[in-house]
C-alpha cells in the first residue's frame, strides 16, 4: 500500500538517500545518524506529518538541526571529525526534544555498536549482565586459541591494585603458569582426540580438524583464568548504554570504572544525547551512585546478621529451589484466553476443577504442532515460574549467563569449590599437570582472597565451580533447554540444561510435552556433523 504524502521530484531526490522507499507506507531509515533518529522518531509520536515529511520539514530543511554537517549532503559526506564537531553544535536541539518527553523509552530510539577489546573474561560478564536492550557477542573458548603471545607475554589483565600490592609477581607467576599448561596440553590432547576419534573416510578434513579443534579447546579451556583477555562487540540502544555505563561506573573495580569512562567517551560521539545522563558529573549518576553504595553497604550488613554457619553442600549440580504445582492450572487458563470471551479469574476456576487428563489436552494443544525448537510457544507459558540453583564451573555459567529473559545473579569467583576436569584429561599423562596447575591456583586465590577477595576473582581459572541461580519463566525454560541440549553444545553446559528439563518433567509431569526437543543423547564429538555442513556450504 502507498502512502498518501506527495512530494516533489527535488524533495524524492533528497529523500531517496535517507529512506529506503519514498512511496510505500513501510520503509527503514538509512544513512542517518541515530542522534537523528531518535529524535526524528520522537517528535513523529507527536506530529500528525508522515515520517518523510517530518523529516524534511523539521531536520532537513531546519538550520538548528544542523542536518547537513551531520547526515552530510544527499551524497553522504558528513563524516568523522566535522560530524561529531556538528553534533556538539546542535545538541541542545537533540536534547531539547529527547528531554521533552519525560520518558526513559525515548533512549531506545537510538543505537550504537560498541567494539570492546582486550577486556577480561570477569569484566564480559558484567556487561552481559545488563540484559535488555542490548546483545553481546562475546571471543569464543571454542574455536580460536588462547595461548598467543604479544610482545613475548600472554594476553591476561594486569589488575591494577594487584599490580601495585604485594602479590604482584604472585599474580603473574600464576597467570603465567596457567596459560603455559593450557599451551602445553594442546599437542596431546589433539593427538589423543585424533586417536579417540580417526577421521572418516567420507569427511572432509576441514570438518574434521575444526571438530576436533573444538572438542581440545573445549577440554582446556578450564585452565584459563578469568583475567585472560577477550573481545566483545555490543550492539545496544541508548538507554541500554546509558544504564550498563553506570553500573560500570559504581563498580569496586578498577577494570570496570575504566571501561565506563571509555564507553562513555565513545559513545558520547555518535549517541550523545542518550548517553549524556551517565556522564560521572551529572546529578542523575551521582544520585545513582549515592543510592548504589548505600543499598550495597545495608545488605552487607544484614548478610552479615543473617549468615549460615552450615556452608551445606559444595557438589555440582543443578537444584530445583522452587516452583508452584498450580501453575499447570495457571498455564491452562491463559491458553484458553485469547481464544475465549471469559475472564482470567473465571478460567483459572474452572481449569482448577478439570482432571489430569483435560488439563493434558489443553497443555498438548499448545505443543503438538511443533515441528523444532524454533516454533516458539504462547506467552501463557509464561505464567509458570521456576528457581533452579546451579553449581558447575565457570565455564559452564560464561554460556548460559547469556540468557537474558530470565533472572540471575552469581557470588563471587572463588577457589572454595571444587574444579571441573574433564573426562578426557582423567587417567591420562595429561592429568598431574592440569591438577597441577589448578591447585597452584586455588593456593594464590587463598592468598590473595584473604586481604582482596573481589580482586582476587581474576586469578580463578575457568574450571573452578561456582554457585549462581536462575528464576525463569516457563518459555524461556523450554527454550533454554531445548537450544543449551543440542548435540554441539558443550557438555557441561548440555548437562545443566538437560537436568533442568528433567527436574521440571518430575516436578509437574504435565509441563514434559512442552519439552519434546531436549536432547538427552551424549555425542563424542558434537561439532562434527555442523562443521560437516559448514564445510559443504563453503565449498558449493
Amino acid at each position: 500500500m502507498n502512502s498518501h504524502e506527495e512530494f516533489s521530484e527535488n524533495q524524492i531526490k533528497i529523500l531517496e538517500h535517507f529512506v529506503t522507499d519514498t512511496t510505500s507506507n513501510v520503509f527503514v531509515l538509512r544513512n542517518l545518524p541515530e542522534v537523528i533518529k531518535g529524535a526524528l522518531f520522537s517528535r513523529y509520536s507527536r506530529s500528525s506529518l508522515g515520517l518523510r515529511s517530518l523529516l524534511l520539514k523539521e531536520f532537513i530543511l531546519n538550520e538548528e538541526t544542523a542536518f547537513a554537517s551531520i547526515a552530510g549532503d544527499s551524497t553522504g559526506d558528513g563524516e568523522g571529525d566535522d560530524q561529531i564537531s556538528a553534533i556538539h553544535k546542535a545538541q541542545n536541539f537533540y536534547d531539547r526534544i529527547l528531554d521533552g518527553y519525560g520518558d526513559d523509552s525515548i533512549g531506545e530510539l537510538g543505537g550504537a555498536h560498541l567494539a570492546i577489546e582486550n577486556i577480561s573474561m570477569l569484566a564480559a560478564k558484567v556487561i552481559e549482565d545488563s540484559r535488555l536492550g542490548g546483545s553481546p557477542l562475546e571471543k569464543s573458548t571454542r574455536y580460536i586459541y588462547f595461548d598467543q603471545k604479544v610482545n613475548g607475554e600472554y594476553l591476561f589483565y594486569k589488575e591494577p591494585v594487584l599490580m601495585t600490592s604485594a602479590y604482584r609477581n604472585l599474580y603473574v607467576e600464576t597467570c603465567n603458569m596457567l596459560f603455559e599448561t593450557y599451551s602445553a596440553l594442546i599437542p596431546p590432547m589433539t593427538t589423543f582426540m585424533e586417536a579417540q576419534f580417526p577421521k572418516e573416510e567420507h569427511t572432509s578434513k576441514v570438518a574434521y580438524g575444526a571438530a576436533v579443534r573444538a572438542k581440545v579447546l573445549d577440554c582446556l579451556r578450564g585452565l584459563l583464568p578469568s583475567c585472560a583477555l577477550t573481545n566483545m562487540g555490543v550492539f545496544g540502544n541508548g538507554r541500554f548504554f546509558e544504564t550498563l555505563i553506570k553500573k560500570l561506573n559504581v563498580n569496586n573495580l578498577a577494570e570496570l570504572q575504566d571501561l565506563g569512562r571509555d564507553c562513555y567517551q565513545e559513545l558520547f560521539k555518535v549517541i550523545p544525547s542518550f548517553i549524556r545522563r551517565a556522564d560521572s558529573n551529572h546529578k542523575n549518576q551521582i544520585d545513582f551512585a549515592r543510592f548504589y553504595e548505600t543499598m550495597q553497604e545495608e545488605v552487607k550488613v544484614v548478610t552479615k546478621e543473617h549468615a549460615i554457619c552450615d556452608e551445606g553442600s559444595k557438589k555440582p549440580g543443578v537444584t530445583l529451589i522452587d516452583y508452584n504445582p498450580k501453575d499447570v492450572v495457571n498455564v491452562a487458563a491463559a491458553l484458553l484466553y485469547s481464544q475465549s470471551d471469559k475472564r482470567l479469574g473465571d478460567l483459572k476456576e474452572h481449569c482448577a476443577q478439570l482432571s489430569v487428563e483435560d488439563l493434558a489436552r489443553i497443555i498438548d494443544a499448545s505443543c503438538n504442532s511443533r515441528e523444532n525448537r524454533r516454533h516458539k510457544s504462547p506467552r501463557a507459558l509464561e505464567h509458570a515460574t521456576f528457581t533452579f540453583e546451579i553449581i558447575s564451573d565457570f565455564g559452564c555459567y560464561r554460556d548460559l549467563q547469556r540468557h537474558r529473559i530470565l533472572t540471575q545473579e552469581r557470588q563471587l569467583l572463588t577457589c572454595n569449590y571444587d574444579y571441573f576436569i574433564p573426562a578426557e584429561v582423567l587417567d591420562t599423562e595429561m592429568e598431574d599437570a592440569y591438577r597441577d596447575a589448578m591447585d597452584k591456583a586455588r593456593m594464590v586465590y587463598n592468598k590473595i582472597a584473604h586481604e582482596l577477595p573481589e580482586e582476587a576473582q581474576y586469578i580463578v581459572p575457568m574450571a573452578y565451580n561456582m554457585p549462581w541461580y536462575f528464576h525463569i519463566n516457563l518459555r524461556s525454560l523450554q527454550w533454554l533447554c531445548e537450544l543449551r541440549s543440542s548435540p554441539a553444545g558443550h557438555p557441561n553446559y548440555r548437562y545443566v540444561a538437560q537436568e533442568m528439563a528433567k527436574l521440571i518433567c518430575v516436578a509437574i509431569p504435565a509441563f514434559e510435552p512442552l519439552f519434546k526437543f531436549v536432547d538427552y543423547e551424549g555425542y563424542e564429538l558434537g561439532r562434527l556433523d555442523q562443521e560437516i555442513r559448514k564445510a559443504e556450504k563453503s565449498q558449493n
